[in-house]
């Protein structure tokens, strides 16, 4: 299920910002002064003894490190994904030398973890691929399995993830490198579900629907493990919400007849098309 996106995370600390930077004990003392007498006699170092270094001045904490450094790469910050320009040249774009950003949607048993890993293992630039539910099972102790019942718990850990995963998605673009997310989007919760991604990651987001047949998914679905194989109903169930996708202009593809490698050179033509002519959503 999707959710509205939470209250934004607080801002990292900067250095020279923190509550330590500009402190003095003077500052702190004001009624304190220098004891006023005659000055110390000056020490000298018996002979025969090297001479003590002098003592090291104040490191300001903004002060930069030294070029020879390392740790300190600047990162570009991540910030909304805009809408991918068409090119201008009439040559057909070929999205897998584009740095995009994707979002794959479908049921489970779709085989969106499946296609979107092969699709970023074969691209010609760097891609990052994102998973909802890998990412929501970061948690493990305390871990909210919607399986056992959808509560205040389980709502919060979805939508942390969510966040997490944007969060993410826009860092990576920032910095060349082009992701691919999947999830199981409904159509029939616009405003917390694409919309939500939307907001998350931007709206050069191009989104693609996984739609294989109900026997396929069952089928699929038979063979996982843990808490991600579902229930036959509620796989079934989750597979009519996504029939709404049809007549909603977004791309969808049928993979009940094709293997991943299949599935991965079609999408490559679904985002040729989207490239030139983003989808409206």
């Amino acid at each position: 299920m999707q959710h509205a996106v939470g209250s934004p995370l607080p801002p990292p600390h900067q250095p020279g910002h923190g509550p330590a930077a500009g402190w003095s004990p003077a500052a702190h003392h004001p009624g304190q002064h220098q004891q006023q007498g005659p000055a110390a006699p000056a020490h000298t170092q018996p002979p025969g003894y090297p001479a003590p270094p002098p003592p090291a001045g104040p490191r300001h904490a903004s002060m930069p490190p030294p070029p020879d450094t390392t740790g300190h790469v600047t990162l570009p910050p991540g910030g909304p994904v805009g809408i991918p320009s068409a090119p201008q040249a009439p040559a057909t774009p070929d999205p897998t030398a584009t740095t995009l950003a994707v979002l794959l949607i479908g049921p489970a048993g779709a085989g969106k973890t499946s296609v979107a890993k092969y699709w970023a293992d074969h691209r010609r630039v760097p891609t990052a691929h994102i998973s909802l539910d890998d990412v929501r099972e970061w948690v493990r102790s305390g871990f909210a399995d919607p399986q056992t019942g959808w509560n205040d718990n389980s709502e919060a850990q979805y939508r942390l993830a969510r966040r997490t995963c944007g969060f993410a998605a826009r860092n990576f673009l920032a910095n060349g490198i082009s992701c691919i997310l999947d999830d199981a989007v409904f159509p029939d919760r616009p405003v917390v579900g694409l919309g939500g991604w939307k907001r998350h990651v931007g709206p050069g987001l191009l989104p693609v629907v996984l739609l294989p047949g109900l026997d396929v998914v069952l089928e699929r679905n038979a063979e996982r493990t843990g808490n991600r194989r579902l229930g036959d109903e509620e796989v079934a169930r989750i597979h009519g919400r996504m029939a709404g996708w049809y007549g909603s202009g977004l791309p969808i593809i049928d993979n009940s007849q094709l293997d991943v490698p299949e599935t991965a050179r079609v999408l490559d033509d679904v985002l040729t098309r989207a490239i030139a002519s983003p989808p409206k959503w």
